[in-house]
């Protein structure tokens, strides 16, 4: 798939420009909700993209902006296409958000991790082991749809057309002995594998490195290819995670990244550290 073009990054980009043609329009959206007789919470909804969009509607909303002819056509195909279902909709009960839609299309991702591996870079067993920690109470049927989950996830770097992946760990990440020796070496190896891949790049910032900007917390920065598609940070909690879209906000974690990146080791550098970790684990193992 072209990086930009899924449903959800399609109905992003709808509500965003209804928003816009809504103040061109100089209409509150109470005035569209009183004109569509319909709720002010639905026009609200719309333009944040939490509801999809059906064509009719769309158009119902470009009459009242006065936009007509061929971008009403436009839109309204975009809001036809921003209705079509991803391959994580067969996981509803894993992914609540538009997390997965948005990460399924990102032309790139910049990815901080201060305790875990990150998602993308998981093995199954050591997805195991994280997920059984952080819910205690989860049947084990819930654990395989949430490992399967996890996994589906992964496909995205072996995708035709990937986007540029870049992970900044902090050296807890390599030591924490998730699910034993032998998981842990596994898993480490594999970040190797993945790092071998052009369009990866790991890094590691060692501890002693000192205090460094990742201590508030993993984040995620999520970059499309399109202009009109602004990146968005995704901050994960066990509570749901967090999307910042203003630009002041993008432009701080992108900065925070960037220091991350330079007190980070080396990417060659931070290989060796990995394997060293994967060794010693191999080591713990026999």
């Amino acid at each position: 798939m072209t990086r930009g073009q899924g449903p959800t990054v399609r109905r992003r980009r709808l509500a965003g420009e209804l928003r816009r043609l809504r103040e061109a329009a100089d209409l509150t959206i109470d005035d569209v909700a009183e004109r569509l007789e319909c709720s002010a919470s639905k026009v609200s909804r719309v333009e944040t993209g939490n509801v999809g969009v059906t064509p009719r509607d769309a158009r119902d909303m470009l009459s009242v902006y006065g936009v007509t002819g061929e971008e009403a056509d436009a839109l309204v195909q975009l809001a036809r296409e921003a209705r079509k279902r991803g391959w994580w909709h067969a996981y509803n009960e894993v992914f609540t958000g538009t997390f997965v839609g948005l990460e399924a299309d990102a032309s790139s991702l910049r990815a901080y991790q201060a305790l875990l591996v990150p998602g993308l870079l998981q093995t199954r067993r050591y997805a195991r082991a994280v997920i059984r920690a952080m819910r205690p109470d989860a049947t084990e049927s819930e654990i395989d749809r949430r490992v399967e989950a996890r996994m589906e996830r992964q496909a995205l770097l072996q995708d035709a057309h990937p986007p540029e992946y870049w992970a900044v760990m902090d050296e807890a990440v390599l030591q924490r002995a998730v699910g034993g020796p032998e998981v842990m070496a596994e898993q480490l190896w594999r970040m190797l594998d993945i790092a071998a891949l052009p369009h990866a790049t790991i890094q590691v910032v060692p501890f002693g490195g000192g205090a460094h900007p990742g201590m508030e917390g993993p984040f995620l920065i999520l970059g499309f290819p399109e202009q009109a598609d602004q990146d968005v940070v995704y901050v994960d909690s066990t509570n749901g995670g967090l999307y910042l879209e203003d630009a002041a906000e993008v432009h701080r974690y992108a900065l925070m990244f960037d220091h991350l990146r330079a007190a980070a080791a080396k990417p060659d550098d931070s290989l060796d550290l990995i394997e060293a970790a994967a060794r010693r684990f191999e080591k713990h193992d026999n």
